[in-house]
């Protein structure tokens, strides 16, 4: 079924047309926060345990960061495709949400799109060999699973994001994936506790897709993207968001007072408080996307603290 074909197509004005501004959306640096907050966690344990090479540290954020972009730009075209982002209504958009708008708004072609996706993955699967090649052989999975999630996330035919699965692929690899591959490349090896210490970051990197899911719920089920804010609706969906929150929190103490985290980590639980003020904004109003906006923010501040909170923990334990 072509849902598109419901959508009414969204006028692009050539007047609007600039490379470099798209590419900027397509980047997002508020968005790739996540990356890079996964990176700094998982080398800031990585930190605690030696030296640091700060020429890999370059290369796995170039790597990332690619990767990051492509992801973005190819997703922009199967969500063009889809009719979700067209059917976005002007009052839902936000800054965190209703995709990157490329092509909505006219700012790149298709084939501009294109053409940095491609570039965006073949300079994320070059770092990631010259990595594999002349300093750690086992990044190589990581890194073709990262990659392969990034495409595969919203593209046919898995399409991750339009069934269900997208929330908890965000987790895992904005998580112990990046986390556990930043702190491989440092040390050549995997611990437990770097991983211990990416899962309550990957819960509430997922958290922040979920409430970002919100502002889209409408065009979303129009176009067939059925994520889990639309499968469970926004109203037990809002409640299923606290659930993570708490969760997240509830297990990074539960970590440090088992000794499994250094007890400096406690120090991630600063971001427990903007993570209860989203939990409240989105508990009491969950289709309201005015008041969603605050709400989000809160959440990727939220995950932020935790991240520079738990990481410099490790530093100051060392």
């Amino acid at each position: 079924m072509n849902h598109s074909a419901s959508i009414p197509s969204a006028p692009v004005s050539a007047a609007a047309h600039d490379l470099w501004r798209g590419f900027w959306r397509l980047a997002d640096p508020k968005i790739s926060l996540a990356s890079m907050a996964s990176i700094f966690l998982g080398t800031c344990v990585a930190a605690a345990h030696g030296p640091l090479h700060l020429g890999w540290l370059v290369v796995t954020v170039l790597g990332i960061f690619a990767i990051e972009v492509a992801k973005n730009a190819s997703g922009e075209i199967f969500d063009f495709d889809s009719g979700t982002d067209l059917a976005v209504a002007s009052h839902d958009r936000t800054p965190f949400s209703g995709g990157k708008r490329v092509l909505v708004d006219g700012l790149l072609t298709r084939r501009e799109t294109a053409v940095i996706s491609m570039i965006g993955y073949l300079v994320g699967m070059g770092a990631g060999l010259w990595i594999v090649a002349a300093r750690e052989p086992r990044i190589l999975w990581i890194g073709v699973t990262g990659g392969i999630c990034a495409y595969i996330y919203h593209a046919p035919p898995l399409k991750l994001s339009y069934r269900g699965l997208g929330e908890l692929v965000v987790a895992i690899c904005y998580g112990p994936l990046i986390a556990i591959g930043a702190f491989l490349v440092q040390r050549g090896h995997i611990t437990t506790e770097v991983l211990l210490a990416s899962i309550p970051l990957g819960l509430l990197i997922g958290a922040f897709l979920w409430i970002n899911e919100f502002p889209d719920y409408a065009a979303d089920k129009a176009a067939g993207k059925r994520t889990l804010v639309v499968r469970l609706g926004r109203f037990q969906a809002s409640r299923v968001f606290a659930g993570i929150m708490a969760f997240a929190f509830g297990v990074l103490a539960l970590l440090v007072i088992g000794l499994k985290l250094p007890p400096l980590a406690a120090l991630g639980l600063v971001g427990l408080l903007p993570g209860a003020c989203a939990v409240r904004a989105l508990w009491r109003h969950p289709e309201q996307t005015s008041d969603i906006v605050p709400a989000q923010a809160q959440t990727l501040l939220s995950f932020i603290l935790v991240a520079l909170g738990t990481g410099i923990g490790f530093l100051l334990q060392s």
